[in-house]
């Protein structure tokens, strides 16, 4: 597993500690993390999200360089799946 995944597990695990619901953050080339009622792990499962961005994006967005709806808007952030839930860890994550 990837150190910026390792990394962006913990960051996330200090903001997130349950989400309603199954969401995952792909992080080009690197992997994917899951966020769900037991927490933030590594993995790459289904969810009913899938937010996928670079690791310099996803990196500021963690440290809150970047708005995760900024990102979005600008295309360096995509989402699949339901927006709604995107919009509630985007606040999750402001």
């Amino acid at each position: 597993m990837s150190e910026v995944i390792n990394a962006a597990v913990a960051a996330l695990s200090k903001k997130i500690e349950s989400f309603d619901g199954i969401a995952k953050f792909v992080v080009t080339d690197e992997g994917a993390i899951m966020i769900d009622e037991n927490g933030v792990r590594a993995g790459d499962d289904e969810a009913d999200v899938t937010l996928t961005a670079d690791a310099e994006v996803f990196k500021a967005i963690l440290e809150g360089e970047m708005n995760p709806t900024t990102a979005f808007m600008t295309g360096k952030l995509s989402v699949d799946g339901a927006m709604g839930m995107a919009l509630k860890l985007g606040a999750a994550l402001a």
